[in-house]
């Protein structure tokens, strides 16, 4: 059985035949991985670049490596950006997670009218660092060399914006008539898609995200979860666009 090679975030990989793996994550390699020399490692810098690595040594929180080989990843087109309507609890970060692995390109915390949890104050900044580290943790976890940008939060005006500034906008909503598998697809650009939050999308934001030339779409003939909407909303498009 072969073993996947596990994913380290550095900031810079140089351009050398030697890179040292330190902070945070180097200490993770030497203590909680335990890595070992001549293991293999991937390093990337989350933008596309990529360092193919062979442990020499384990210090105590680091790793020093020997390059052996270098490359870049494209980043996919068309680019995928959902738009989160704040679920309750944990459920934002579980979000994250799912869409991370499936390879959402960015997602938007949106504060909508019908979210139970609102991010506010001290709120904002704790919030928005728990789901940035999911989406970075599972990033490295599903071997991405393009993590996923998260937004600040976005406003419904700032949500209206993205639409119109679209190849393609869509709003997920149980009343649509139009299913998401048949709608046609831009060769390229955003193709943005809303998620609303537990209570749905209100009548006045679904007006609003019309006049923004976006598309209201049916997922399916069951009601999903708003944790779960968004990742499965991206596996079809995803599929459809043969990014899968």
């Amino acid at each position: 059985m072969t073993l996947t090679v596990p994913v380290f975030l550095a900031q810079e990989l140089g351009g050398g035949a030697e890179l040292t793996l330190d902070g945070p994550e180097g200490r993770h390699a030497a203590s909680v991985r335990r890595l070992r020399p001549g293991e293999r490692v991937d390093l990337t810098d989350g933008a596309g670049a990529v360092a193919e690595c062979v442990v020499r040594e384990v210090l105590k929180d680091a790793l020093r490596l020997d390059v052996i080989g270098r490359y870049e990843v494209e980043a996919p087109r068309p680019r995928l950006v959902v738009v989160q309507g704040l679920p309750k609890g944990d459920r934002g970060e579980l979000a994250v997670e799912m869409m991370t692995e499936a390879g959402v390109d960015v997602i938007v915390p949106w504060a909508a009218s019908r979210s139970i949890t609102q991010w506010k104050g001290d709120k904002v900044a704790k919030a928005l660092h728990r789901w940035r580290s999911t989406a970075r943790e599972a990033g490295k976890q599903a071997r991405r060399f393009h993590l996923p940008e998260v937004t600040e939060p976005a406003s419904t005006a700032r949500v209206e914006a993205l639409l119109a500034g679209a190849a393609l906008g869509l709003v997920l909503h149980e009343e649509a008539a139009e299913p998401l598998s048949g709608v046609a697809l831009p060769p390229g650009g955003d193709i943005v898609v809303v998620v609303g939050p537990e209570g749905g999308v209100s009548e006045d934001e679904l007006a609003r995200f019309r006049a923004a030339k976006a598309v209201p779409v049916l997922l399916g003939p069951t009601v999903l979860r708003t944790s779960t909407a968004g990742v499965a909303a991206a596996a079809v498009l995803l599929a459809r666009t043969g990014r899968w």
